[in-house]
């Protein structure tokens, strides 16, 4: 008995099982492949994969982050940019992401790299400035079409930084200071619009009811003798002056 538990075919078999077993973390798949065919995705767990016949690849199902480098764009109006950007993806299928491209972290790189080119000669300045989600969007839905057949699944794409050159930064300077100087001359004009209205209407009340004039006139007056350095000049209406005109005819005659 002690001959069998000691034979070198029985100690050969333990060893090959105990190679064979192998742990797939929660967060993996395994891709298996049996004489160089694909057979089939494990799921995690400690699995058998015999040596020699059977072969398997760790793939990492975890939400990724590839930082795209800066990358020299021209847009739509002819101005040259740097933007950079981070793409957040994760692998759905654990096959397609072995199968049918090399290196999938590589290949979506890549991918965006191109495709942010791409988007932003598609668009002007002031669109990618003003419109910088709505370009991030188009980025992700065309990156995640392209690698859908690669079993990766885009999540979200962001722009980081929007480089631009230093006499654009000068040129965009100038330009918000004038809009900022427009806004004001128009504020000014409107406000002396309304004070205008309302003088107007404030007027027509006083020409239209009778002795308003002469108290307005009063409480100017008692407002200024507040200040006993003030010289008042009083105001009299063109009828009396008319009057006193027409009394020194009528006296003469």
């Amino acid at each position: 008995m002690s001959y069998i538990f000691s034979s070198p075919l029985l100690i050969i078999i333990v060893l090959v099982i105990l190679s064979s077993i192998k742990q797939i973390n929660q967060y993996e798949r395994g891709v298996k492949f049996t004489l160089g065919k694909y057979t089939k995705t494990i799921e995690p767990g400690w699995r058998l994969v015999w040596p020699i016949f059977q072969s398997m690849r760790k793939v990492d199902i975890r939400v990724k982050a590839v930082d795209v480098p800066d990358q020299e764009s021209i847009t739509k109006d002819n101005i040259s940019v740097k933007i950079n950007a981070v793409i957040y993806y994760k692998v759905s299928d654990a096959a397609k992401a072995v199968i049918e491209v090399e290196n999938f972290n590589y290949a979506i790189s890549q991918l965006a790299q191109t495709t942010m080119r791409n988007a932003t000669g598609e668009v002007s300045l002031d669109e990618l400035l003003a419109n910088r989600d709505q370009i991030s969007q188009r980025i992700q839905k065309i990156v995640d079409e392209a690698s859908d057949p690669w079993g990766i699944k885009v999540i979200n794409v962001e722009l980081k930084d929007i480089t631009l050159p230093e006499d654009m930064k000068r040129t965009i300077g100038k330009q918000a200071e004038a809009e900022r100087e427009r806004r004001a001359v128009i504020i000014k004009a409107e406000g002396e619009v309304v004070a205008a209205e309302n003088m107007a209407k404030a007027a027509h009340i006083l020409s239209s009811s009778t002795g308003a004039l002469h108290l307005r006139t009063l409480q100017s007056i008692n407002d200024i003798s507040s200040d006993q350095s003030n010289t008042v000049v009083f105001a009299l209406p063109l009828e009396i002056l008319r009057a006193f005109e027409t009394y020194n005819q009528t006296k003469k005659q």
